[in-house]
């Protein structure tokens, strides 16, 4: 015969050690994530820095997470008072809630690759392809200039069709091979290519130099790191839109402007060693943005299968007045989740 006090005994000391390893999970992710935002600050402190806007899907996301927890508390409270249609109707529209959570998360990503923004490969400047390194272009006889990331005739920003006339003219160079020239489809008649300040000639459908001869392998390279360049509208910079606006950089914590293609501080032009070191720095600061964000979001795409675990309980009725451990645990661990996605949206808006 079962002793009612024993099973209550047992109930409560499973109940203490569930939530036990629940603060035990919480402790290990703040240890995570305090390591991987210290690491954040000390790599901020000595080297070039990039600080943008946060994309707009995250705010979006930031209500969605906060709304979920007050319904999973819904759900937790209907559990303990045995209204299983309220029960019902808050756990799915958390799990719902969650899934819309993750969508807005990877939208979010995706308004930070449009703007520019990549978790890895990229550095702050262009270097790759910077125009007028070696190659320049001329539209209808005037040079095109670069100022940060404007295209420029004679000063003025070049309109969207220009544009797309000088997207479609680079594009014949997107593509390299190593042992054949580029085959030139058309030439001259509005732009003309400029090499180390020599105008490069068209015959045979091949492009050379004076004496007829043919750009070499790197150079042809590079001329192909400038098409992709103008394929994805860089000037001088990875990041889209105007630094000091869109954008900023930033040296030891103080902010750096940009004048006639070059980085200052205080109004003084940086020295030759440093704007090499900016022209060599990668963006760091994008990489940990993405790393911190999406191990959050991997934590959040895990709990989701103990959601689901969750919502097919609530309407087999294995989660009732007498037995809802789970979802009061599950809540916990979701509760943390939001707060700790405040505290990191927090982090990034006033240290990113």
């Amino acid at each position: 015969m079962n002793d009612p006090l024993v099973n209550e005994e047992n109930k409560v000391q499973l109940e203490k050690a569930k939530k036990s390893l629940v603060y035990v999970g919480i402790l290990s992710v703040i240890m995570l994530f305090g390591g991987m935002t210290s690491a954040y600050i000390v790599s901020m402190g000595d080297s070039f820095w990039l600080k943008f806007p946060l994309p707009k899907a995250f705010w979006i996301s930031t209500a969605v997470i906060i709304t979920s927890s007050i319904f999973l508390q819904i759900a937790v409270r209907s559990a303990r008072s045995g209204n299983k249609k309220i029960l019902k109707l808050a756990i799915s529209i958390t799990f719902i809630l969650g899934i819309l959570f993750i969508y807005f998360q990877f939208k979010g990503y995706g308004q930070l690759v449009k703007n520019g923004v990549h978790a890895t490969g990229n550095y702050i400047l262009v270097t790759n392809g910077r125009y007028g390194d070696y190659f320049e272009v001329k539209y209808k006889g005037d040079f095109i200039e670069i100022n940060g990331n404007d295209y420029l005739i004679k000063g003025q920003k070049m309109s969207p069709a220009q544009i797309i006339e000088y997207q479609d003219f680079m594009s014949q160079f997107e593509v390299v091979n190593e042992k054949e020239p580029f085959k030139v489809r058309h030439y001259g008649e509005k732009f003309i290519i400029y090499f180390q300040n020599t105008p490069l000639q068209l015959k045979n459908k091949i492009l050379v130099q004076d004496g007829d001869e043919e750009l070499n392998y790197v150079d042809r390279v590079r001329l192909r790191d400038l098409a992709w360049n103008v394929r994805d509208l860089r000037g001088d910079f990875f990041v889209r839109g105007e630094m000091g606006k869109d954008f900023h950089i930033y040296y030891k914590g103080e902010e750096l402007h940009y004048q006639k293609r070059e980085l200052r501080l205080n109004g003084k032009r940086l020295s030759n060693y440093l704007q090499i070191k900016s022209m060599e720095s990668a963006d760091t600061s994008s990489s940990y943005l993405y790393i911190i964000t999406f191990m959050h979001l991997l934590h959040v795409i895990v709990t989701m299968f103990y959601m689901i675990k969750l919502v097919i309980h609530s309407f087999i009725g294995k989660i009732n007045q007498q037995n809802n451990i789970a979802i009061r645990t599950g809540a916990i661990f979701w509760h943390f989740l939001g707060l700790l996605w405040l505290y990191l949206l927090l982090f990034l808006l006033f240290i990113h």
